[in-house]
């Protein structure tokens, strides 16, 4: 079966140096499924973080990644709902404003780029989704997972702002219940969904970050979650490697083990752990495959 998509893939600056498992499994199921990655040129942070100390700043730095996009002739695709928000807003931003794209491609000149805003951006559950399509993943499935039970973590940035995202809806967001509900797992309500990870105030207050990862997870194990998955990268480093930090500060025990949602995609396309970075999660799902393994 031939290449039937073809995108630029943008892995941003978290992924590479601390969630490898996030790249490793979603490369192998997006190559499953025919989507193939052509590895950008050179890349910088989109800006994100400098946000709050300068929004010219992170127009020049997310304007830049997108320039040199453009140059390509691919539309991007990320794993990191931050990066994906990031270049949509700049993108939006700068097409709306000439006098505000003049003054960014001024500084992008320096180094012979020009932003011309001729390119889209997905993160890589948009692309499952609009671009893939659920009846083409499902075909893919060979190991359904229907003797899971998961909670769905979402995050902000895929669907905040709503009006540069468009995309979910930020109340009541659908698309990872979607993808969950086509490996045969079912995504089960819980209290707090729509709830922040609490990674953006990390830096600041500690102890209100964990709070928020203790609650999550709290509604989650009380719900009865196999597991909880995320399309996130700053999402998942606040559940699964944190997940001991909140245990100490608050003297609990969770056990909840957090899977991506590419490394679920994974194993129900028929892969095993160790080919989608399994080994690498701090909360070890012994419980969760054991059960998948005696449902067969």
């Amino acid at each position: 079966m031939g290449v039937s998509q073809r995108y630029l893939i943008y892995l941003g600056c978290v992924i590479p140096y601390r969630v490898s498992s996030y790249e490793v499994s979603a490369r192998r199921v997006l190559n499953k499924l025919d989507v193939e990655l052509v590895e950008m040129p050179e890349f910088n942070c989109c800006g994100l973080p400098l946000e709050p100390l300068s929004h010219k700043l992170t127009l020049i730095l997310s304007a830049r990644n997108l320039a040199i996009a453009e140059q390509t002739g691919l539309n991007i695709l990320t794993l990191c709902p931050g990066c994906a928000g990031t270049l949509k807003k700049t993108s939006r931003e700068l097409k709306e404003s000439r006098a505000l794209m003049e003054e960014v491609n001024k500084h992008l000149g320096e180094s012979g780029l020009e932003f011309k805003g001729n390119l889209e951006v997905k993160h890589v559950s948009q692309v499952l989704i609009e671009d893939v399509g659920l009846d083409k993943i499902k075909k893919s499935i060979v190991r359904p997972l229907r003797s899971l039970r998961v909670a769905e973590h979402s995050g902000c940035h895929l669907s905040r702002p709503k009006k540069h995202i468009g995309f979910e809806d930020p109340e009541n967001p659908q698309a990872l219940k979607m993808l969950i509900g086509v490996t045969g797992a079912k995504a089960i309500e819980y209290v707090g969904e729509t709830e922040c990870c609490g990674s953006t105030i990390a830096a600041i207050d500690d102890k209100v970050s964990l709070s928020l990862v203790r609650e999550k997870l709290l509604h989650v194990r009380e719900a009865g979650a196999d597991a909880l998955i995320t399309i996130c990268p700053a999402c998942h480093i606040m559940y699964d490697v944190n997940q001991s930090r909140a245990e100490k500060m608050f003297g609990e025990k969770y056990n909840v083990p957090v899977l991506h949602y590419t490394q679920l995609l994974g194993l129900a396309m028929g892969m095993q752990p160790e080919e989608l970075g399994f080994e690498e999660l701090r909360v070890k799902p012994i419980k969760l495959l054991e059960k998948i393994q005696s449902s067969r």
